[in-house]
C-alpha cells in the first residue's frame, strides 16, 4: 500500500496505534485520537472523548504488555478494519481473544474505534480456579 495515499496513512496509523498498545506507549495512543472520539468495545459500555479515553488506557499502565497480531487489514480514506488475535493478560492470566476492529479515521485521528469479540475469554479470566 502506497504510503502517501490517505488509505496508506490510515494504515500505518492503526498499525502504529496497535504497537503503541504492545508497548504501553500511553501518549501515542492518546495522540492518535481527536478529542470526542469514541471508543467502543461492542460487548461494552461506549468510552466518549479523549479524557475519557485516557482514563481507560491508564488502568493498563501496570498490565503486562500483550501482542496485538493483525492478520487482515483493510484501509480506506475514512475507514481501517482489521481481524487480528490479541495476546493479552487479564487478572494475572493469559487470554487469547479474536477482535474484529473498526476505526474511523478524520483529519489523521481516529474518530470512532469499535472492536467485537466475544466477551467469554476475558470474563474466564476472573473466574475463580
Amino acid at each position: 500500500m502506497d504510503a502517501d495515499t490517505p488509505e496508506g496513512r490510515n494504515d500505518r496509523l492503526i498499525r502504529d496505534f496497535l504497537a503503541a498498545w504492545e508497548h504501553r506507549d500511553t501518549q501515542y495512543i492518546i495522540d492518535c485520537f481527536a478529542e470526542d472520539a469514541v471508543y467502543h468495545s461492542v460487548p461494552l459500555t461506549a468510552i466518549v472523548g479523549k479524557p475519557a479515553i485516557r482514563e481507560f488506557v491508564d488502568k493498563f499502565a501496570d498490565v503486562p504488555p500483550g501482542r496485538l497480531e493483525v492478520h487482515h487489514q483493510v484501509a480506506s480514506a475514512n475507514v481501517v478494519m482489521n481481524e487480528r488475535t490479541d495476546h493479552i493478560t487479564i487478572n494475572g492470566k493469559a487470554v487469547t481473544l479474536p477482535i474484529c476492529g473498526v476505526f474511523e479515521i478524520e483529519d489523521g485521528r481516529i474518530r470512532a474505534w469499535r472492536e467485537y469479540f466475544d466477551l467469554g475469554p476475558a470474563r474466564a479470566a476472573y473466574d475463580k480456579a
